[in-house]
């Protein structure tokens, strides 16, 4: 139990972190009693390319600061979805069209959402 918490933690602060370079939609999504790689899904969206870049650079320089490093990154900086893989954490950062396209909240409808206090609640 005290690892999910500790991970609800880490989900906000990546959400709090796109929320400040202005990510679009920011959706939490438990998968802990779903899957067993990971906790939380952390979901959102730029308005271009370079924002999706810009938003991962953001968490990943704001937890590199707290010495949390992903496991894995995956995407580039002119993608159109970034990837971070924090363990029991997993953000993915599109493009608002491809979004659209793999529209991972479908896949996870059974899955409860964690409400993201928006810019400034925090």
């Amino acid at each position: 139990m005290a690892r999910i918490i500790e991970s609800k933690t880490l989900a906000l602060k990546i959400a709090e972190a796109a929320l400040d370079k202005k990510a679009e939609e920011v959706v939490l999504i438990d998968v802990s009693d779903k899957v067993d790689y990971t906790d939380y899904l952390v979901v959102c969206s730029g308005s271009s390319e370079r924002q999706v870049s810009t938003i991962a650079s953001e968490v990943e320089h704001r937890l590199k600061q707290k010495r949390i490093i992903p496991y894995g990154v995956e995407g580039e900086a002119d993608s159109s979805w970034i990837l971070m893989d924090y363990g029991s954490v997993i953000l993915h950062v599109f493009f608002r069209e491809t979004r659209q396209t793999y529209d991972l909240e479908g896949l996870w409808l059974d899955a409860d959402r964690i409400e993201v206090p928006a810019e400034g609640e925090n």
